[in-house]
């Protein structure tokens, strides 16, 4: 049965709802009793929580899952920070650039898509990382830092042995997920009217301003949702970077995979890790969505 709140409608839960939810709950069942009986598999949960956190004399510290946890939440944000910055330049050139500009957008875009971000990863790592970063010696300035220089960097970033890789990941992510930003962006831009660039102009102000106060901000409100998912693709596509020894999630599950032989308790934790990120994540976004569309 449906009701109206707010002009959208809500539907109370249902016989079908309840079937739903039955079947999955008959699935789970279902999977742990067969890997007990046919794969003859013992379960060993109990050796999982030493891996999220540890004690030591000090007290509880994040252990290998949370570590990889942390990192891969900061790869993903500084990533998504500056695959935004990349996405809302290539997508204005997009949508209101010159002819050459436009031009140099679609190869962006269209060979960016492209490309299997796996071969992406590699190619920025040994071209960026073996050469550029390698060249602004990074490491070896942290290794010279103070001990709270390095801690700053290690809480944001990464620990002076894996910096080079984490600045790499970071670039490899942004530059895959800016192209899927762009045209998210440039959608927006061309949903808004184009009275408001001709209303801006009449004012006095430069394309410049009217882009930044007037366009950018309306396209932003249609965009939310979408740019919200690809946030989420980050997130998910972070874990791709264990190929090469970032320690994130993924990794550590591998780590403790190989030396534990627990597949299947690591694996479901990590599964849950990031989904508890990523549902966390469009939660919140759905209610700033909700809150924006109100007012």
């Amino acid at each position: 049965m449906a009701m109206t709140i707010f002009g959208e409608k809500r539907y109370r839960f249902g016989v079908l709802d309840g079937g739903l939810l039955l079947g999955g709950a008959v699935m789970v069942v279902w999977f742990f009793y067969r890997m007990g009986t046919v794969l003859d598999y013992r379960w060993e949960w109990e050796a999982i929580p030493v891996y999220i956190l540890r004690s030591t004399e000090g007290g509880w510290v994040p252990n290998l899952l949370l570590t990889g946890f942390f990192t891969t939440v900061k790869l993903s944000v500084w990533a998504t920070l500056l695959a935004f910055i990349i996405g809302v330049i290539f997508g204005a050139m997009r949508a209101h650039g010159s002819p050459g500009q436009k031009l140099l957008g679609w190869f962006y875009v269209e060979t960016l898509r492209n490309i299997p971000s796996l071969v992406l990863v590699f190619l920025v790592y040994f071209f960026v990382s073996g050469q550029f970063l390698d060249l602004l010696g990074l490491d070896l300035w942290l290794r010279g830092a103070s001990e709270r220089t390095q801690s700053v960097v290690a809480f944001l970033f990464a620990r002076e042995a894996h910096i080079n890789a984490f600045f790499s990941a970071v670039i490899t992510l942004s530059v895959y997920e800016g192209a899927y930003v762009t045209e998210i962006v440039r959608g927006g831009l061309l949903s808004v009217p184009s009275g408001q660039w001709e209303g801006g102009r009449a004012t006095g102000l430069s394309d410049l301003q009217v882009f930044v106060y007037i366009s950018l901000p309306q396209a932003l409100r249609n965009i939310l949702s979408p740019l919200a998912g690809q946030f989420i693709s980050t997130i998910k596509d972070s874990a791709i970077m264990s190929v090469i020894s970032i320690q994130e999630l993924t990794f550590q599950g591998m780590e403790i995979m190989a030396a534990t032989f627990l597949t299947f308790e690591v694996w479901l934790t990590v599964t849950l890790l990031y989904f508890i990120l990523t549902f966390t994540l469009s939660r919140i976004v759905s209610l700033i969505d909700r809150r924006m569309r109100h007012r």
